[in-house]
């Protein structure tokens, strides 16, 4: 049965509209009723009891703000009458009880279809890479794609060429602009599918940046980290690699970043130096040799079983919205918690939708070094963001406020859930590679596509990534599967989105319910018995991140 409203934690002293309140509408407060004294739109928040000038707001359990204003009971809290507000966190964990793993007996022995890489790591997928180590090869990479993408049978994307060419012939009839504009396009037809002559490479895919050169050199090193964290990827077969010779990001530099995570890296990698090979023309001809030959290579990969503790995955929101919090990241907080209890990795990432959860996290340190190198990075990021006339509480989005997360404490304290419950075993700093199973912090802006580029650089070979508003964020190379936190988004944009956890708002189904159904499709969508719609549409997001530059 759907409620009227929702009450995170005990402690919180404002509840959450789960559906529009009009004024004077009664709802449930502790044992009795309140009114609310003004319009409620579903996903805000309403004062049960008001708030005074300066009083402190808490959800989550934790504080997300104080009142700028007082508010009367019953009233809605806007950016006008609340503002940011965080409590202070100490680098040394305070007691708490041990983790109670949930059970995950059901779940035991359960496989999925995945491609086994010699370093023991296990891809969902089985990826060709082209990709630049600075951005004047961005051009090479594009005819690199057009020479290759379509004859071998990688062309997915929709053409609206028919509408254009429609619309030409309307003009050219003597149409009116009002006419133009109330024409009946014929549907978008889709480009001609070639069969595939590699049937086991699930595609090519070619990366470009705006990095490489120019800025410091502290830039091209960190680039040349993430790159090589998409070559050694498990859901990557091999690498055709384009270099001018000049720049900044060197090709040694990369093979020195390769070997700090692969040190018996053997997958086919073939570098190409512009300036030594000289023309354009015998640069792509070489290129497109080589990478047919990898191709070939990376066509032997079969799926074989594999156990659930090979899965790495990467949690992400963005577009979030004021059920984001009660709906799909706890979701993905209970499917956290059943891989790490099945020895899986997971990955929390968005350093600045960690404000004001920070002692939570701490204390879920499992020592003391982890959790001050927590704190470290948490106070250096946000310093730096300080330093440039920003800050952490600038995070939210105008989507973000328009839907009810008004402050980015309130952000964070929804957002954070997405992690579960289980211990902090690393905290990464971008773009470290993950190598203990359980739940790994990342260092990462909250940007969504930044974020998703740093935990597959990171060694995710999953992305569950939750969304209120909607968005078609996707990554070249492993799959970003799309869950709203509302059915009313995957009725409104069923072509990206995958899961729907808004049955939890609508009272259809539990947390633990939705998070089993969201782990039973990760199976199957590692297994490749799933194509998700980031996949379908080939929306293949790459950001790197510029450290110091992005909330």
């Amino acid at each position: 049965m759907k409620h009227q409203v929702a009450r995170i934690h005990p402690a919180d002293n404002v509840l959450v509209a789960l559906m529009d309140l009009p004024i004077g509408t009664e709802v449930p407060w502790d044992n009795g009723f309140v009114i609310t004294s003004e319009a409620i739109p579903a996903k805000h928040k309403l004062a049960p009891l008001g708030l005074s000038v300066g009083q402190a707001v808490t959800m989550y359990g934790v504080l997300v703000g104080t009142a700028r204003e007082a508010i009367r009971p019953g009233g809605r809290l806007t950016t006008a009458n609340m503002q940011h507000a965080t409590n202070s966190y100490d680098e040394h964990a305070q007691q708490r009880a041990a983790w109670q793993a949930p059970d995950v007996t059901a779940w035991q022995g359960r496989t999925f279809m995945g491609y086994h890489r010699a370093d023991g790591r296990v891809g969902t997928a089985n990826y060709w890479l082209v990709i630049p180590l600075v951005f004047c090869e961005n051009r090479n990479i594009q005819v690199l794609q057009e020479a290759l993408i379509t004859d071998l049978g990688y062309g997915r994307r929709k053409s609206y060429q028919p509408e254009t060419r429609k619309l030409v012939e309307l003009m050219q009839a003597g149409k009116s602009v009002e006419e133009i504009l109330s024409a009946d396009l014929e549907a978008a037809s889709t480009a001609a599918r070639h069969t595939r002559p590699f049937p086991n490479v699930d595609g090519i895919r070619f990366l470009s940046h705006e990095g490489g050169c120019g800025g410091i050199r502290q830039d091209a090193q960190t680039l040349c980290g993430l790159l090589a964290g998409y070559i050694t990827h498990p859901n990557v077969a091999g690498a055709t690699v384009l270099s001018l010779g000049c720049q900044n990001a060197q090709a040694s530099m990369l093979q020195e970043e390769i070997a700090r995570r692969d040190p018996n890296f053997s997958k086919p990698l073939y570098i190409l130096d512009q300036q030594k090979l000289g023309t354009e023309e015998t640069l792509i001809t070489i290129a497109l040799r080589q990478t047919f030959a990898g191709l070939m290579l990376a066509n032997q990969a079969r799926r074989e079983p594999a156990p659930l503790s090979a899965l790495n995955i990467g949690l992400e929101c963005g577009g979030s919205d004021g059920f984001s919090g009660i709906s799909a990241n706890p979701a993905l907080g209970h499917v956290s918690d059943m891989l790490v209890a099945l020895g899986g990795s997971v990955i929390l990432a968005e350093f600045p939708e960690l404000c004001g959860v920070e002692q939570e996290l701490v204390d879920r340190s499992v020592d003391q070094q982890t959790a001050e190198r927590f704190s470290s990075l948490m106070k250096a990021y946000g310093d730096s963001a300080v330093a440039v006339g920003s800050g952490f509480d600038m995070n939210p989005s105008p989507g973000n406020i328009r839907d009810g997360l008004i402050t980015d404490a309130m952000k964070s304290a929804g957002a954070a859930r997405k992690g579960g419950s289980s211990p902090v075993v690393a905290v990464l700093d971008y773009p470290e590679l993950v190598t203990k199973p359980g739940l790994n912090l990342l260092c990462t802006p909250g940007n969504d596509v930044e974020s998703t580029t740093a935990e597959v650089g990171s060694g995710a070979n999953i992305v569950l990534f939750t969304t209120g508003l909607g968005t078609p964020t996707g990554n070249p190379i492993a799959p970003v599967i799309k869950v709203a936190s509302n059915t009313a988004l995957a009725r409104r944009m069923p072509d990206i989105i995958d899961v729907n956890t808004g049955t939890v708002i609508d009272g259809e189904e539990t947390i633990e319910q939705a998070g089993e159904r969201i782990l039973d499709y990760v199976i199957r969508v590692a297994s490749g018995e799933e194509e998700i719609a980031a996949v379908r549409h080939d929306q293949t997001d790459f950001i790197p991140w510029k450290r110091g530059v992005s909330l």
